[in-house]
């Protein structure tokens, strides 16, 4: 039996470019988080923000007033801090018991962002948890050790080593499948894979691999 756990959902303030796909992704019990002008994103989607974090300095003045009339719990922060306004909505997150974490609008806009948003994820203290991001066009996630990729027949699925070589990766359900291999962090070889079934399951030995599933145009 496939037990649903608890969902945050944190929307950020990156690119979403398909509200419809991004609509998908939704759970109706699922605890919404937005990161400082990312409440743009749940307000276009018809959502309220449970909580906003961070320093507001990209939270417009409409927006503002529509979480303030609506009595939303807002936490502010300085701008002069070390954390991003995502790693303060994901420490929230993790600080009130959420196995389950999904960032959506993590994606886009500067490179630097992107990469920093990435690099959240490889934190050891989220090991445990569920945490990807996926605006429903783009899913991103780490394996530490073994985990799945759930979509469509023809989605593309690439497998990349992250802070070093990852050995012993074992895959099903990808077009090119690898038995036991190496990924090599200067080269590309896992890059765009299909799926030929619903769910692949990866798995490997040692090593950190992000895996960036692309949904297919027909399945949106």
């Amino acid at each position: 039996m496939n037990i649903m756990t608890k969902r945050a959902i944190i929307f950020i303030n990156g690119d979403l470019p398909n509200l419809d796909a991004a609509r998908k992704l939704l759970r109706d019990d699922d605890f919404i988080i937005a990161a400082d002008g990312g409440a743009r994103h749940a307000l276009n989607l018809g959502l309220l923000p449970s909580v906003v974090i961070g320093d507001l300095d990209s939270l417009d003045a409409v927006n503002r007033r529509t979480l303030d009339e609506s009595h939303v719990h807002i936490i502010t922060y300085p701008a002069d801090k070390d954390e991003t306004d995502l790693e303060l909505a994901l420490l929230y997150a993790r600080e009130h018991g959420y196995e389950e974490i999904l960032l959506v609008g993590a994606l886009g806009g500067r490179i630097d962002q992107t990469l920093g948003n990435l690099s959240l994820l490889t934190d050891p203290a989220l090991a445990g948890l569920d945490v990807r991001i996926d605006d429903g066009v783009e899913e991103a996630f780490f394996a530490r050790n073994q985990t799945q990729v759930h979509g469509r027949v023809g989605d593309i699925v690439s497998l990349i080593p992250w802070h070093g070589d990852v050995t012993g990766i074992c895959t099903e359900g990808l077009r090119w499948s690898l038995q036991n291999e190496t990924l090599y962090a200067h080269q590309t070889r896992g890059i765009s894979n299909e799926l030929t079934a619903e769910t692949a399951q990866v798995e490997i030995d040692d090593g950190l691999l992000l895996i960036i599933h692309t949904r297919s145009a027909l399945h949106l």
